[in-house]
């Protein structure tokens, strides 16, 4: 059976990724492609479980590295349990984010060395990487903003706006230093143009 596409979608928080991620799908269901809609950290029950961990208020203050080997933890699982035998039986994969967001929130926001991300990640993946990946951009002015007019902020999420502005560098450094696989999409235009933007990307891939 033919090898399924890997496809996951990024940025800053705020960037709008659920609502791209559902034209996503509903683009491929459209071509008749079966799609695995999925998240990270997440996407299994044990991943769920660390999420539960890394992202709740409760949890408190966590040391950076440990930070980091739970997201690789939870990504490791991700991909041995769900990704790839779903991409081995045809299907396509869309991840609410996967490894450029450790690079970025690990990173760039925590200021962990990119190295150690990078020797974990080929660890982890061996030289498993997305096909895609849409990097949705937007100030991050804009980007808390609209967190703001959520009800509640988890845990990262609670960041000063100093930590976003190192994320979002990170994410943008990789997009130029992955051009071929990382996408920059604008995502402070309306919605219907992010999607006009994705839309085109797909059509490629």
């Amino acid at each position: 059976m033919k090898q399924g596409k890997f496809i996951t979608i990024d940025g800053v928080e705020g960037a709008g990724k659920s609502t791209q991620i559902e034209f996503i799908c509903s683009y491929l269901a459209k071509k008749g492609v079966e799609v695995v809609r999925t998240r990270e950290p997440g996407g299994t029950d044990l991943g769920e479980k660390i999420r539960a961990l890394l992202l709740g208020v409760e949890t408190g203050t966590m040391h950076s590295d440990t930070e980091l080997l739970l997201m690789f933890s939870a990504r490791n699982e991700h991909i041995q349990n769900k990704i790839k035998p779903a991409l081995a039986q045809g299907k396509w994969v869309v991840s609410d984010r996967f490894t450029d967001a450790s690079f970025a929130y690990q990173g760039g926001g925590r200021s962990l060395d990119l190295s150690r991300i990078e020797a974990l990640e080929n660890w982890v993946q061996g030289e498993f990487r997305p096909d895609l990946t849409l990097l949705l951009d937007l100030s991050v002015e804009i980007g808390m903003k609209r967190i703001e007019a959520r009800s509640s902020k988890d845990r990262i999420e609670q960041e000063e706006r100093a930590f976003f502005e190192r994320v979002r560098q990170v994410f943008i450094d990789r997009s130029q230093q992955y051009p071929e696989r990382i996408k920059l999409v604008d995502a402070s235009v309306q919605i219907d143009q992010v999607s006009q933007q994705i839309h085109s990307y797909l059509e490629q891939l």
